[in-house]
C-alpha cells in the first residue's frame, strides 16, 4: 500500500489533534472511503482513537493515520494532502485512481 501523507497534512492533523479535548498516544486521524456521494464513493476523514484490528498505519513527524483495508485498495497511490487557496484551505486526496469526481471534490467514480 502507497499512501502518502504530506508534511503539510501532518502540521494541520497535529493543530486538529491539539484542539481535540481528549487525544492519547495512539490518536490520530483515519481516512478512508465509503459508499455514497454522487460519484459513487465518498472521502472519509475522522478522527480516531487507536487503531482498528487490521488498520495499515502510517506515521510522518509523529503524526499517525491510520486507513482500513478497504479503503486502502482504492487509495492505493493517493497523496493526503493540505491545501491553501485564495478563498479555501482543507485536505485534499489526490487520488490517481479516480475515473470520474464531483464538483466538490469528495466522492468519485473509481477507475479500479
Amino acid at each position: 500500500m502507497a499512501i502518502t501523507v504530506t508534511v503539510q497534512a501532518a502540521e494541520q492533523i497535529k493543530k486538529k489533534l491539539a484542539a481535540r479535548a481528549q487525544t492519547t498516544a495512539q490518536s490520530g486521524l483515519r481516512i478512508g472511503v465509503k459508499g455514497g456521494g454522487c460519484s459513487g464513493l465518498s472521502y472519509v476523514i475522522e478522527f480516531a482513537d487507536a487503531p482498528r484490528a487490521h488498520d495499515r498505519v502510517i506515521e510522518v513527524d509523529g503524526v499517525k493515520v491510520y486507513v482500513d483495508p478497504k479503503s486502502a485498495i482504492y487509495l492505493d497511490g493517493t497523496v493526503f494532502d493540505f491545501e491553501t487557496k485564495l478563498l479555501q484551505s482543507g485536505f485534499v486526496f489526490k487520488n490517481p485512481k479516480v475515473k470520474s469526481a464531483c464538483g466538490c471534490g469528495e466522492s468519485f467514480t473509481p477507475a479500479v
